[in-house]
C-alpha cells in the first residue's frame, strides 16, 4: 500500500510529514525550505509511492481565507503539475502549529528542540495528516 503525504506549506519551511505503508501512524518526516520542496518531493516519491497529498489549507478563525492561503494554493498548482498522477486533498490547518507545541513539550521536547521552528512545522504535518485520517476514518459508510 502506497503512504499518504501531508505538507504544512509555508513562506520559507514547509513541513512534510507521511504514513506507515498501512496508513495507520501518521509521522514527521523531514522540514525543507519551501522553494526546494518539490525537488524533495520528486525524490520522495522516487523511492517510496505516494498514494496522495494531504495540504493544510490556511484558514483564520473566522473561515475565511488567511495571508499565506493564496501562496498555497499557487504551490498546490505546482503540485498537481509536477504530480498528476497523485491526487491533491485540502485539509484545515487551523490550530496545529499550537497544538505540535503542545505536543512537544508533552513529548519532553527541550526548549531549544520548540525554538526550532522547522521541528514545529513538521509535527504540525504529522497533525493534519493525522487529522485528515480520523476524518477519513469517522466518515467511512
Amino acid at each position: 500500500m502506497a503512504r499518504l503525504l501531508a505538507i504544512d506549506y509555508g513562506a520559507k519551511r514547509t513541513g512534510i510529514a507521511v504514513t506507515d505503508p498501512l496508513q495507520l501512524i501518521a509521522s514527521a518526516l523531514e522540514t525543507v525550505t519551501s522553494h526546494e520542496v518539490l525537488k524533495f518531493l520528486k525524490a520522495y516519491v522516487q523511492r517510496e509511492p505516494v498514494e496522495k497529498f494531504v495540504v493544510g489549507l490556511p484558514k483564520g478563525l473566522d473561515g475565511n481565507d488567511t495571508d499565506n492561503t493564496a501562496r498555497v494554493r499557487k504551490f498546490v498548482t505546482h503540485l498537481e503539475q509536477a504530480f498528476p498522477d497523485i491526487p491533491v486533498h485540502w485539509h484545515d490547518e487551523r490550530f496545529t502549529s499550537v497544538m505540535a507545541l503542545q505536543a512537544m513539550i508533552a513529548g519532553g521536547s527541550t526548549k531549544k528542540d520548540r525554538r526550532e521552528k522547522g521541528n514545529i512545522d513538521k509535527v504540525s504535518a504529522a497533525i493534519i495528516l493525522q487529522s485528515y485520517m480520523e476524518s477519513k476514518f469517522l466518515n467511512r459508510d
